[in-house]
């Protein structure tokens, strides 16, 4: 049966995409429905319809799911934040766990590995210790602040978030009443004109020292004494500042800070370690999932005080000084160089001397301290962003063979694909383990123990070099496997190696030479249909190919 835009289905929702939404079949027809969950009976509107998978929208819900509960949140459907709040929290670790080893079976291409039990919260509700909250109006033109919906910037009201500390509300309900009193208009991304465009709390779980800053299209806030003099009232308050920010653009934060009470930042701990936090710096949002994160990370490492470490992607120093606890020496990596200075001064104040940092990407960095100054590591620690590591970074992994590489990773897609190169060089993989860092969203962390394989004495040693090797398959940010996966996934629809190679060449992405090339001039090659070029096209943005 064909099915249309409109058309009314009813669906047994039988399994669950990597982004949360529910999965049900009609006559052979593929519908992936938001809000949905595994084990409900629905109906939905089909909103999107393509040749053989379509997008719905819950209607009605005829037989709930054993594992849908009430969502703690009213806005939680509207605003898409916690795109699993409808889900139980035990179901959410299940579904968590199928999708990291998902992942790692299809994309990675491993059929056996030692995954560890993930590690949940025991409260999976106000663990975030930092909120951004746009401001705005709503139709009736009255100042409101939330968070956006998904995938556009209308913003659903909501000024006490289930994932937010208790504070939040406080410091927001001050603010849009200064606001509201003083005539102090929020911005409007339409005409670029308004004063304040976020408000921007964060708070120290450990200390409880608390954190607000002001995003403004301007200089100064109008009457900023007297909205010190309320904020001061909220205990803990510690730091009040302006971020200017006078860009016509989604960026949030500007380059300059202006403290207008109290300290440029907040302290807060993760374990035995200190951190000062100031409003541009990168700290992990959950410090109670990061302890357990890094603690684990700590354990994979297996340091004894004589290793030689080296942290790439280090941001503040977080998991360097982690990781300098135990080390003989740790050198971390990262580009962004305010978050090097906060890294210096966060080993300053916990006494750590056995640290050196370096700006820079972490794929130039290294392969230059490795080629021209001889440095080595036993142990090599990557916490690269969600596309994953650089395959250069990857190869001078390689050449410098420590005895383990630990992968702390948020993406467990680009995580397999890296994996699978550096296993498929030498390593082997040895534990895995992820970590719940964000209860009721459908993210997971993941640490990996990978090392260096012994070399079986029957076998033949052969020198090679990797760049004589057709590196195709890793380059460009995802692997022909993950591009299927994530198409598959996405939008029901099978992509062959040919259809991927004619995108890329469309896109100026470079291929293996010869590869997926007609024999000679007159032989004739399908073309990649325009529904499933649009299908690729979206997998390499999603990976930052293009």
């Amino acid at each position: 049966m064909e099915y249309r835009k409109n058309d009314i289905v009813t669906l047994e929702i039988v399994d669950c995409g990597t982004d949360g939404e529910g999965i049900g079949k009609a006559d052979g027809f593929t519908v992936f429905v938001k809000d949905a969950v595994i084990g409900d009976t629905i109906v939905a509107k089909i909103m999107k319809a393509k040749k053989n998978y379509g997008y719905g929208r819950l209607m009605e819900i005829l037989k709930p799911s054993p594992y849908r509960v009430e969502p703690v949140c009213l806005s939680a459907r509207q605003c898409g934040g916690c795109q699993l709040q409808a889900v139980s929290y035990e179901e959410q670790k299940v579904f968590k766990e199928k999708k990291l080893r998902g992942h790692l079976e299809r994309i990675g291409g491993f059929t056996e590995f030692p995954m560890e039990p993930l590690i949940g919260m025991d409260d999976p509700y106000h663990y975030r210790n930092k909120a951004q909250f746009p401001v705005g109006r709503n139709k009736e033109g009255r100042i409101v602040t939330g968070f956006y919906a998904g995938r556009t910037h209308a913003i659903i009201e909501n000024r006490d978030c289930a994932l937010g500390i208790p504070q939040n509300k406080d410091v927001l309900d001050r603010v849009i009443a200064h606001m509201e009193k003083y005539n102090i208009a929020p911005y409007d991304e339409a005409t670029g004109k308004g004063l304040v465009r976020h408000i921007f709390v964060r708070y120290g779980f450990f200390t409880g020292e608390l954190m607000v800053c002001l995003i403004i299209n301007g200089q100064d806030l109008p009457h900023q004494r007297e909205l010190v003099e309320k904020l001061c009232e909220i205990p803990g308050m510690t730091s009040i500042s302006l971020n200017i920010n006078k860009k016509r653009s989604n960026v949030i934060l500007g380059d300059k800070v202006k403290t207008i009470w109290g300290e440029d930042y907040i302290t807060d701990k993760i374990g035995d370690i200190s951190y000062e936090i100031s409003p541009l710096s990168f700290f992990q949002v959950n410090p109670k999932q990061t302890w357990k994160l890094y603690s684990k990370a700590l354990e994979y490492a297996d340091l004894h005080g004589e290793e030689t470490v080296w942290d790439l992607y280090c941001g503040i120093g977080t998991i360097s000084l982690f990781l300098a606890q135990k080390a003989k020496f740790v050198r971390g990596v990262e580009i962004v160089p305010a978050a090097i200075e906060d890294a210096k001064r966060n080993a300053q104040i916990n006494h750590i001397e056995n640290v050196e940092f370096f700006v820079g990407k972490a794929e130039e960095v290294l392969p230059r301290e490795y080629e021209k100054n001889g440095v080595y590591a036993d142990v090599i620690v990557v916490d690269p962003p969600r596309k994953g590591c650089d395959e250069m970074l990857l190869k001078t992994i390689l050449k410098m063979q420590p005895k383990r590489v630990v992968y702390v990773s948020c993406d467990s897609a680009t995580l397999a694909r890296d994996l699978r190169f550096l296993c498929d060089n030498g390593y082997e993989l040895k534990k895995v383990c992820g970590v719940d860092q964000f209860p009721q969203t459908v993210h997971v962390e993941t640490v990996v123990l990978l090392s260096k394989g012994e070399v079986d004495s029957k076998k033949i040693r052969v020198e090679f070099s990797l760049e004589d090797m057709d590196m195709s398959e890793f380059q460009d940010g995802a692997t022909y496997p993950q591009i299927k996966e994530y198409v598959l996934e996405h939008t029901g629809l099978k992509v062959s190696n040919l259809y991927i190679s004619q995108i890329k060449r469309k896109c100026g992405i470079g291929v293996g030479k010869n590869y997926n090339l007609p024999k000679s001039e007159d032989s004739r090659q399908p073309q990649c249909p325009q529904e499933k070029e649009k299908a690729i096209r979206e997998a390499f943005k999603y990976f930052g190919m293009i």
